[in-house]
């Protein structure tokens, strides 16, 4: 491999050279965040980490985590985004993944669109596999940080989404949803709704009972949009 520098640096100028002043204007205020936002569109992005991870197919686990380590502390959103990328496509590399070094991983997230690729390409489908346990879910959704309560919640997706490599986990998957039923937090009600319209594909039964019980104590969005997905299939309820 490439020395690391050299690579980090390689990896922001691709990014650089995709830049788009509208996109990132537009960014800024949809995902706001503290890490620079260089206006990326996620193709392009999404080209270079693949092409980065493809050249990486064959490097020792350390090496990724050098790169993506370093592509953090750049702090740039885009290059967080492609190192998240570039870690889940190195099987390797996810292999050798430790509940500390998934956290270090995790620092920093301090918006929605980080947050989410980062629990469903990263922390979900190693809490899937093992390598997280159930107290350190337990752990993140009772934070203070939203950030991590979130994490938390969307980890969930990566047990039973399909796309996401889920077959389905409904014991786990409720035991983090109760944790944050009555948190008000917009992101947390997103969140939420999310992880139970997820679950309702493998266990319909288990999402219509936890509406029962927690009843006007969830968020309106979480009743409002789970009970469109269990009726319509849809979000939205909107059927075209």
């Amino acid at each position: 491999m490439n020395d690391t520098a050299a690579l980090t640096a390689e990896i922001d100028a691709r990014l650089r050279a995709h830049a788009n002043p509208e996109r990132q204007r537009v960014a800024v205020t949809y995902f706001p965040t503290a890490m620079e936002v260089i206006g990326v569109a996620v193709p392009d992005l999404r080209d270079v980490a693949r092409d980065v991870a493809r050249r990486l197919r064959g490097a020792p686990a350390e090496d990724v985590f050098s790169l993506v380590e370093a592509l953090l502390d750049a702090n740039t959103f885009e290059g967080r985004q492609a190192a998240y990328e570039v870690q889940a496509r190195h099987a390797a590399a996810m292999a050798a993944l430790t509940a500390e070094r998934i956290e270090r991983l995790g620092c920093g997230i301090d918006n929605w669109a980080s947050v989410d690729v980062f629990a469903v390409t990263i922390a979900g489908p190693a809490w899937r596999k093992g390598q997280l346990d159930d107290d350190t879910l337990r752990r993140w959704a009772r934070s203070p940080d939203r950030w991590w309560r979130r994490a938390a919640v969307v980890c969930t997706v990566a047990l039973n989404q399909r796309s996401h490599g889920g077959k389905g986990d409904t014991a786990r998957t409720l035991a983090i949803c109760e944790l944050v039923a009555a948190d008000r937090d917009e992101m947390m009600a997103k969140a939420l709704s999310w992880a139970l319209r997820a679950l309702c594909v493998v266990d319909r039964e288990a999402v219509v009972a936890f509406l029962e019980q927690h009843g006007d104590g969830l968020p309106s969005r979480v009743r409002r949009e789970v009970r469109n997905k269990l009726a319509t299939g849809l979000k939205s309820g909107r059927i075209p």
